[in-house]
């Protein structure tokens, strides 16, 4: 693990409960997203999620999407849950240096 990583617990039980998450990336507009994988990716702690709905800078709001938690605001876990992985080779070709949480 990196130095000065403090595992977001929020986003583990998350995964763990497969509940949906919201948060602003990069001071946007609110996003919601099922979160899959979390971890360190090239020394930078991040979450791979699924987006389903708001906004983002590539102009879809759907999809598979990975973002800095640093980068992460007014995160909060919601009460939806999500059916679990959705198993397909965007989620699983991801290399990570540590991983926290994945959603089985």
């Amino acid at each position: 693990m990196s130095a000065g990583v403090v595992v977001n617990q929020d986003l583990v039980q998350a995964i763990v409960d497969k509940r949906l998450i919201q948060f602003a990336y990069k001071g946007e507009h609110m996003r919601i997203v099922e979160p899959h994988d979390y971890g360190v990716r090239s020394g930078v702690e991040s979450l791979l999620g699924y987006q389903i709905s708001g906004e983002s800078q590539s102009g879809s709001p759907h999809g598979w999407k990975q973002f800095e938690v640093a980068l992460m605001r007014d995160v909060r876990v919601l009460e939806r849950r999500f059916p679990g992985t959705r198993a397909d080779s965007a989620q699983r070709h991801r290399k990570w240096d540590t991983l926290f949480a994945r959603v089985t």
